[in-house]
């Protein structure tokens, strides 16, 4: 069996204004994987693509080892996007009837179960839900015919945190299971940081680093200091650096490192969101 629930290889996408450049990366069973970067990178694009929504201009995309346009793969795929797509004047049952012809392996009770659980009403139409109930609604929908893989594009933007806590605590749950995985794109690099195993930086359509969380959090750092003392660091000991109204500031694979080399500048835990704004507004890459 393949170790990979989704393997993209050297993929391309031309636009007259915009261009994947060979996206390669990697959604390993067992993981939940952070899909990062601004608006426009490129990540709504490559989860078309992997969807086979649109069609690639260059290279491979596999989906449990098989070929993305194998239609026997979307059985095994669960989707939520930033909106709920369901019509107002649906109720939780009508969407039942409906996703249950729909998928070979829908579970009826789980369905049921989950309702339950987020005190979602069976009988009321969506057009009266809250925002919250209705991404609810879109993720339980997308997990109750127990998918192997799950795509999230941006399904907690917009939510209260205790909602988005909610929601991010079931992805963890279906984690449980090693053959599963979740592949969740979101600009709320704080929810990437509490789930992912690995997190991936797509810039203007180019993959920038595809790191574990924990390399990233617990390794690198920020380097702050004032710009004489800057012009005393060695530019093979930061990645990245940006001038800031006060001073400099640089961003370290190795803190600890850092730490030891330069005993007179202040050096930073650094959090997910500094990591990609660094990347995407700071210095050169």
């Amino acid at each position: 069996m393949d170790e990979n629930n989704i393997l993209v290889q050297d993929l391309c996408k031309n636009y007259d204004n915009f261009s994947l450049r060979n996206v390669s990366f990697q959604v390993p069973r067992g993981r939940i994987v952070g899909f990062i970067g601004e608006n426009g990178a490129g990540k709504s694009t490559t989860i078309s693509l992997i969807l086979n929504e649109l069609k690639k201009d260059g290279g491979r995309i596999q989906l449990f080892g098989k070929d993305h346009t194998d239609f026997s793969v979307r059985e095994n795929i669960g989707i939520v996007f930033d909106n709920c797509n369901f019509h107002d004047f649906f109720t939780a049952r009508d969407m039942e009837k409906i996703l249950s012809g729909v998928y070979k392996s829908w579970d009826g009770a789980l369905y049921r179960q989950y309702l339950d659980r987020f005190q979602i009403p069976f009988t009321k139409t969506i057009g009266s839900f809250s925002k919250g109930m209705k991404m609810k609604l879109s993720i339980i929908c997308a997990m109750a015919h127990r998918p192997k893989l799950l795509i999230l594009d941006e399904a907690t933007t917009g939510l209260d945190p205790v909602v988005r806590d909610e929601i991010l605590d079931l992805f963890l749950e279906f984690i449980q299971d090693e053959e599963r995985s979740i592949f969740f794109s979101s600009h709320i690099t704080s929810d990437i940081q509490k789930i992912a195993d690995y997190v991936i930086l797509i810039h203007r359509g180019q993959i920038i680093f595809e790191e574990s969380k924990d390399e990233l959090i617990y390794n690198y750092g920020i380097i702050r200091c004032g710009k004489d003392k800057f012009a005393t660091l060695s530019p093979d000991d930061y990645l990245i650096s940006r001038e800031t109204k006060f001073s400099m500031e640089c961003l370290v694979r190795d803190r600890e490192s850092a730490k030891r080399n330069y005993k007179n500048v202040v050096v930073d835990p650094a959090s997910l969101e500094d990591i990609m704004l660094f990347y995407i507004k700071g210095g050169c890459l």
